[in-house]
């Protein structure tokens, strides 16, 4: 949090829930990337983007330095993301879950239209 905020601890949450609250009302994922572009600066989105990557990498039980030469993110930044992934607030494995369940499910069911 900015140091020189007025905004009350409860004003701030209100708002940051606002922000979430828009975010879950968006139907797909070019709403998504129309939000976030607007929402974030191309440096800004661009580091959520590397963070993402990074927690797949980690999934995959990928070293460090090789999650670096891959995608090119700092050692310092993948460490900070495998913290929270594993001391976190379980957002990123709620998400990386739900998103592999995902996936599966279309895998099975593109093999099921193959047969």
């Amino acid at each position: 949090m900015k140091p020189n905020r007025q905004d009350s601890e409860r004003r701030q949450i209100k708002t940051e829930d606002e922000l979430f609250s828009a975010i879950i009302s968006l139907r797909n994922v070019a709403e998504c990337r129309s939000f976030f572009k607007d929402l974030c600066t191309p440096a800004e989105l661009q580091a959520l983007v590397d963070r993402w990557q990074v927690v797949a990498y980690l999934e995959q039980g990928l070293p460090y330095r090789q999650i670096h030469d891959l995608t090119g993110v700092s050692v310092t930044t993948i460490g900070r993301v495998a913290r929270f992934l594993t001391d976190g607030f379980g957002g990123y494995e709620t998400a990386f879950r739900r998103i592999a369940g995902q996936t599966e499910t279309l895998n099975r069911a593109d093999a099921q239209e193959k047969d």
